[in-house]
């Protein structure tokens, strides 16, 4: 049974903002769905210990949550919940000060755990919670990219850029997937990236990369108060459209052929079939 979860790569991303409010969840799930309507089997983590939010904003009620996981209670695999089109959710818990003090040990027990899931899915997203604690780092560390959701907001760019910088320093991430959020039209959405650009390459030595500009949608708050997501409520909508977009982008992202030498999701699938190479080309 150990070898059944093993025989395929899991994609895995860290959705995270450095700042709250800037639809870093919307992200998560909604381009989760749009994963799961080309035909990927996607889990989503609700990796905000402390205020879980991902099952509330889809109507779903969870019985037991990841404190259940922590406290022995319960495996990752008996908590799931099933979201639109059949996406997992591994709910959090909301308002429990224990979650989120967690301690290192306890962030890498809760990541190596993943490793023994007899779900099988293609696609890890983990949507963490905003700040720089140690819970985000861990879980932007171990994920293969790190997609940072920013909004045209003068501490949005500071967030996101004190979040890239102590990934950077710090923990070794070098690369940034930049999702521009809430933006009037494309342009506006270039011209933010620019001023994230503008600093990071001043100070630091990493690379971003524009992958989203998701626009400013009042279908959004309809499908909100409807408990939907926009690309299930209004599938036609100009963000809808947007978040179909960023899920072609994953689906061509290409996993790591071998560990990066650090705590990661899933490293023993990429121990365990070393002679699997994976078509390249899309890089």
């Amino acid at each position: 049974m150990m070898n059944q979860p093993y025989n395929e790569k899991v994609k895995v991303i860290a959705v995270s903002g450095g700042k709250g409010g800037v639809g870093k969840t919307s992200v998560s799930i909604n381009t989760a769905v749009a994963l799961a309507e080309k035909g990927k089997r996607v889990l989503v983590l609700d990796a905000d210990l402390g205020l879980a939010n991902v099952d509330v904003m889809l109507g779903l009620r969870a019985e037991k949550n990841l404190s259940h996981v922590l406290s022995g209670e319960a495996e990752l695999d008996d908590i799931i919940l099933r979201g639109p089109k059949g996406i997992g959710i591994i709910p959090a818990t909301s308002g429990a000060q224990a979650m989120v003090e967690l301690t290192p040990a306890q962030h890498a027990g809760l990541i190596r755990a993943f490793s023994e899931m007899r779900t099988q899915f293609d696609v890890l997203i983990v949507d963490t919670a905003a700040g720089i604690s140690d819970m985000v780092l861990s879980f932007s560390r171990a994920a293969q990219d790190v997609l940072v959701v920013v909004c045209d907001e003068p501490t949005s760019i500071t967030d996101a850029y004190a979040l890239i910088k102590i990934l950077s320093r710090e923990h070794g991430v070098f690369r940034f997937k930049i999702v521009a959020n809430m933006v009037r039209s494309l342009r506006e959405g270039m011209e933010l990236f620019a001023k994230l650009s503008k600093v990071t390459d001043r100070f630091l030595d990493v690379a971003l990369e524009l992958v989203a500009t998701i626009p400013f949608d009042e279908n959004l708050r309809k499908s909100v108060r409807k408990q939907k997501l926009i690309v299930e409520a209004y599938p036609k909508s100009p963000a809808a459209i947007a978040y179909h977009g960023l899920a072609n982008k994953v689906m061509s992202w290409p996993i790591p052929q071998q560990p990066g030498g650090h705590l990661e999701f899933f490293v023993e699938r990429l121990v365990q079939r070393p002679e699997y190479q994976e078509d390249r080309s899309s890089e």
